[in-house]
C-alpha cells in the first residue's frame, strides 16, 4: 500500500522538500498529485532521516504546499523495452512521440543499468566502417570502443552524427546492426533535422531515437542518455545485435548536472561544474563495450561542443580521460569549406591498431595510415614556411608536400555528407594521393606493399581485401 504525504515543506526551482517520510530510498520515483488532480513525476535525490529532497520532472508551477500530495512508488526510473522499439521515436523519458502505438514491453529495465564485470569484458578488435575516410582510414572506429567527437559551437556535428548513423556497418558479419540515437537538449529544428534525415534515408528502420528538447526540464536531460544506453544494452546483450550509440550533445547534459547541483547548493568543482562530473560521465561511457561469450556489443560515440573551442574545458578534458581517443572538428577547416571538417592530426583512436590489417581491412592499412599522417604534417609545415618566407624558400620536395597537403584536404578529408566510401576506396584514394610524392619519400611503407599497391608500380589492378 502506497503512503501519501501532505507534508511538502518547500519548493525551490526544480527541487522540493518533503518531511516525515518513511522507507523512502535514493533515486526512487514519486508522483505529485495537485489540487486539480493533475499528476506530475519526481525522483528522490537525497534522504536525511525523515526528510526527502525530491527533484521534479516537470516545472513547479501550480504546486500548492498545503493541497498537494506526494506518493513514492518504490522503484527507480524504468524503460519498457522490446524489439518493437526499432524504428520508433521517443522523448527523453522513453514515451513514444511519433504518433505510433505504445510499446508492449517484453520487460522493464532500470535505466541505471547493471555494472559490467571488468573481467568479463572482451577487447574491442573488429573494424566498423563509417564510410568516412578521415575516420576509417586514419582514426579507425572499433566495435565496442568509446570514441567521442569534439566539436565547437556552429560546427556541423549534427550532419556528421546523422552520416555516421546512416552509414555505419560491421564488415564480414551476419549479425544485426542497430543505431540508438539520443539527442540531449537540442533545438526543435535540430530534432526535426535528425528525424527527417533518418526517415529520408530509411535508416530509421534500424534505429531507436530519443529526443530531449532544449525546453524540457533538466532532470529529463539527465535521464535521456541513460534511457538510450538501457535500450542499447537490451538490444546488444539480450538480442545479440551490434549497437552504435550516438549521444549529442554531452555539453547540454553537463549543464543540466550543473543546474541541479547549484539548486542543491553543492560546493562547485572546476568552472562551476559539480566535483562528481568525472564519475557521472564515467557511469555513462563505461556502459559501452563487449562481453565475453556474447555476440552483441555497444559502440559509443558521444558528441560534445567545446565551450569557446577549448579542449582543456572540464567536459572534453574529462571525456578524453574516460574514452579511447577523440575525433576533433576544426573551425579553420570549416572556414575552408571542408565537409566534414575533421582535423586528423590532433584526432586519435587509441584502439585503431586492433581493428585494422590483414583479414580485417587490408594488409597495407597501418603503413599507409602512418605515411598519410607524416606526409600531411610535413605538408602543413611546408605551407606555413611558404607563408612566412615565400614559396621560393621551399625545396622541390617541400613543394610536393604542400601540394599533397592541399589535395589530401580537398579529396580525402572533404568528401561531403552523402558519400559512403568503402574501406577499399579509402585505402586506394590514400595510395593515389601518396603517388604525388616521390617513392623515395614513402619511408613508412614496406617495399613489398609499395610494389603491390602503388599506382605507378602495380602492374595489375589493386586487389580487393586480403
Amino acid at each position: 500500500m502506497l503512503k501519501e504525504y501532505r507534508s511538502i515543506a518547500e519548493v525551490a526551482g526544480p527541487l522540493m522538500v518533503v518531511r516525515n517520510v518513511e522507507g523512502v530510498t535514493y533515486n526512487e520515483l514519486g508522483e505529485i498529485e495537485l489540487a486539480n488532480g493533475e499528476i506530475r513525476r519526481c525522483r528522490v535525490l537525497e534522504v536525511d532521516g525523515t526528510t526527502a529532497l525530491v527533484q521534479l520532472f516537470e516545472n513547479a508551477v501550480g504546486i500548492n504546499l498545503s493541497n498537494s500530495k506526494v506518493r513514492f512508488l518504490g522503484r527507480n526510473l524504468e524503460l519498457p523495452v522490446s524489439l518493437d522499439m526499432l524504428g520508433r521515436v521517443f522523448d527523453g523519458l522513453g514515451k513514444p512521440i511519433d504518433n505510433g502505438p505504445p510499446i508492449i514491453p517484453e520487460k522493464r529495465l532500470d535505466i541505471n543499468g547493471l555494472p559490467m564485470n571488468p573481467t568479463a569484458r572482451d577487447y574491442p578488435n573488429e573494424f566498423i566502417q563509417t564510410g568516412i575516410s578521415a575516420i576509417d582510414g586514419l582514426n579507425t572506429l572499433v566495435r565496442g570502443q568509446k570514441l567521442p567527437i569534439f566539436s565547437a559551437s556552429g560546427l556541423p556535428h549534427a550532419d556528421l552524427a546523422a552520416q555516421i548513423a546512416r552509414q555505419a556497418k560491421v564488415l564480414g558479419t551476419d549479425s544485426k546492426f542497430a543505431v540508438v540515437f539520443a539527442a540531449i537538449g537540442i533545438t526543435f529544428e535540430e530534432a526535426d533535422f535528425f528525424i527527417s534525415d533518418f526517415r529520408r534515408t530509411g535508416a530509421i528502420e534500424r534505429a531507436v531515437l530519443f529526443m530531449n528538447l532544449a525546453n524540457d526540464p533538466a532532470v529529463e536531460r539527465i535521464a535521456t542518455p541513460r534511457m538510450a544506453l538501457t535500450a542499447a544494452e537490451y538490444l546488444a546483450f539480450e538480442k545479440d545485435m551490434h549497437v552504435l550509440v550516438i549521444l549529442t550533445d554531452i555539453t547540454n547534459y553537463a549543464e543540466a548536472l550543473r543546474e541541479v547541483s547549484a539548486a542543491r547548493k553543492e560546493v562547485p568543482g572546476r568552472r562551476g561544474y559539480p566535483g562528481y562530473l568525472y564519475t557521472d560521465l564515467a557511469t555513462l561511457y563505461e556502459r559501452a563495450g563487449r562481453i565475453r561469450g556474447k555476440e552483441g556489443s555497444i559502440t559509443l560515440i558521444p558528441i560534445l561542443t567545446m565551450p569557446e573551442d577549448d579542449k582543456t574545458h572540464p567536459i572534453p578534458d574529462l571525456t578524453g580521460y574516460i574514452t579511447e581517443g577523440q575525433i576533433i572538428l576544426s573551425r579553420e577547416l570549416y572556414k575552408k569549406g571542408l565537409t566534414p571538417p575533421i582535423d586528423v592530426l590532433p584526432s586519435l583512436s587509441r584502439l585503431k591498431d586492433k581493428g585494422i590489417g590483414k583479414g580485417k581491412t587490408r594488409e597495407d592499412h597501418a603503413d599507409t595510415m602512418n605515411q598519410l599522417f607524416a606526409a600531411y604534417a610535413r605538408g602543413k609545415e611546408s605551407k606555413e614556411l611558404a607563408a612566412i618566407l615565400g614559396e621560393a624558400a621551399l625545396t622541390d620536395v617541400d613543394k610536393l608536400y604542400a601540394k599533397f597537403s592541399d589535395a589530401f584536404e580537398k579529396r580525402y578529408v572533404s568528401q561531403g555528407y552523402d558519400t559512403d566510401r568503402s574501406i577499399e576506396e579509402t585505402l586506394n584514394l590514400g595510395w593515389e594521393l601518396l603517388s604525388i610524392l616521390p617513392v623515395a619519400e614513402l619511408k613508412r611503407i614496406k617495399t613489398e606493399l609499395i610494389e603491390k599497391y602503388h599506382p605507378d608500380k602495380a602492374s595489375k589492378p589493386v586487389a580487393s581485401g586480403s
